[in-house]
């Protein structure tokens, strides 16, 4: 029997805070003109989507979704931030960076209607849940089924490392 029967209740109203935090920094991130705030709404919507992976029942992709964009995404960011000198685009550069904008919105969006499209009509697999969540079972998990999933993750971290050394570079060296 379980000990806290209002926790069924709850789990669908923690799910939907997880899926609010998610969308919620999703647009902070994207919205803002502020890049520290742009990098506080990353963060929020990698807790939100960590939270989605744990109701998933991976909660080892949960721990690796924190730790990678979490603790070294943002991080190596803000570091970058740090490092770059403050410069203000010309007014001319923001008005010109009109069609970029509009054109990737439309992309995003066509790529937005076709994930939807495909998540609602897909015959998706009942994912089948392996191990005890000891050292062991993680290690053998990380050698053989997840190790794609470390993979992205690996090259993840290496490009957004790439591209805060290329934001500090440029706020340095003006070229």
């Amino acid at each position: 029997m379980n000990s806290f029967p209002f926790i069924e209740y709850l789990l669908p109203l923690i799910f939907l805070a997880f899926v609010g935090a998610t969308i919620g920094g999703a647009l902070l991130a994207v919205l803002t003109q502020w890049i520290i705030r742009s990098v506080c709404g990353l963060a929020m919507a990698s807790v939100g989507l960590a939270g989605m992976f744990y109701f998933l029942n991976s909660p080892f992709l949960a721990m690796i979704h924190i730790l990678i964009y979490i603790g070294a995404v943002c991080i190596t960011i803000v570091f970058a931030i740090m490092l770059a000198e403050p410069d203000e685009p010309d007014a001319q550069e923001q008005a010109s960076s009109l069609p970029w904008t509009l054109g990737a919105g439309v992309v995003a969006g066509a790529l937005f209607l076709g994930l939807a499209w495909l998540g609602l009509t897909a015959d998706w697999p009942t994912p089948v849940v392996t191990g005890d969540g000891s050292v062991e079972s993680i290690g053998i998990a990380l050698l053989t089924t997840q190790s794609l999933a470390l993979e992205i993750i690996a090259v993840v971290l290496l490009v957004s490392i790439l591209g805060a050394l290329a934001i500090a570079r440029r706020g340095r060296h003006k070229a």
